[in-house]
């Protein structure tokens, strides 16, 4: 089968993903194979693929927003029927045993794996997986939109989670991407007055598109106090920016698996009156579950950027330049 792995992690520009032939990957017990037919392309692929996150295997086939057909089914595999659609996300399988797990709180499990950093990814033609931790997936969505909200939308969702924004809450989102601009509809629809700061002005056209109240550059501050902020762009010196930006008793959720230095922080300017900082790890199979089942509801404006297979080397390059609005989804 075509993949694309990550061969020698460095910059985009060195070319770190390199195309390969691979074998055709055998599903184990309670594993489903899946013939991928979208795969979403996140940020933390660049990040692997840059070397800020290292790989934890060589030679690994990143992407984690995956989207296809059960073609082959391991022993003791049953939930899903061959030719079922089906998602595969971040979240790989968890020990189950740790004190997180037993509480509920399994992306937080001490033995976890990951999709397309512990185990190989979607950049290819087919991917298999722990059937316990696929998803089926909201029929309205096609294969092309349904990818991106396995990560994007999962992650975006428990960011907002975090950050506690209260009801009608005045919300600040720094940076526009692939998982903004899904979290931002969804705060939209709960009431919430939306502003949206970011570098890029194609980004920041795209955020009024979808409804917010305000679009301004990430170094700049909003019209009014914020009630809660996310920080989606993996940029530390936005840390003092985004918690200056928060009114009294404010929280910054911080959605990203890596983040730049974080400049000093001034206690009386940015924490003083209860403002507080919280990072997102990972998700949970219930977040996931329950953004899948809201997204159904809302029917939320998936905007892609497609890309063949044979172009997702262009797709990580485009993602790292800013050139892509929404979400790059690779359509094999």
């Amino acid at each position: 089968m075509k993949a694309w792995v990550v061969s020698e992690p460095g910059p985009i520009a060195t070319g770190p993903l390199v195309a390969v032939e691979r074998e055709l990957p055998t599903p184990g017990r309670g594993e489903i194979r899946v013939r991928v037919s979208a795969c979403g392309v996140c940020r933390t692929d660049l990040h692997l693929a840059e070397g800020d996150l290292r790989p934890r295997h060589p030679q690994i086939v990143p992407g984690h927003e995956v989207v296809g057909v059960v073609d082959a089914r391991g022993p003791e595999s049953a939930r899903f029927e061959l030719g079922q659609r089906a998602g595969v996300a971040w979240l790989r399988s968890t020990c189950g045993r740790c004190r997180w797990c037993r509480r509920g709180r399994e992306n937080l499990c001490v033995e976890p794996q990951f999709t397309g950093w512990d185990a190989d990814g979607g950049y290819a033609e087919y991917a298999v997986v722990d059937e316990a931790y696929a998803y089926e997936l909201p029929d309205r969505y096609d294969d092309e939109h349904a990818a991106p909200l396995l990560c994007a939308g999962i992650i975006g969702y428990r960011a907002l989670h975090r950050a506690e924004l209260p009801p009608g809450g005045r919300l600040g989102i720094y940076g526009f991407g692939a998982s903004a601009h899904l979290a931002a509809q969804v705060a939209l629809s709960e009431g919430a007055t939306v502003h949206v700061l970011t570098r890029s002005e194609a980004a920041r056209r795209h955020a009024h598109e979808l409804g917010v109240a305000s679009a301004g550059p990430a170094e700049g501050a909003p019209p009014e106090p914020l009630d809660a902020a996310i920080l989606f762009a993996p940029a530390g010196e936005l840390v003092p920016v985004a918690l200056a930006a928060l009114d009294r008793a404010g929280t910054l959720a911080i959605a990203g698996i890596h983040l730049s230095a974080v400049p000093p922080l001034d206690y009386q300017r940015h924490l003083f009156q209860e403002r507080q900082v919280r990072s997102v790890t990972a998700n949970t199979r219930a977040d996931g579950e329950e953004f899948l089942a809201l997204a159904d509801r809302l029917d939320l404006q998936v905007t892609t950027q497609c890309y063949p297979l044979d172009a997702a080397d262009r797709a990580l390059g485009d993602l790292a330049h800013d050139r892509v609005t929404g979400a790059a989804v690779i359509v094999v």
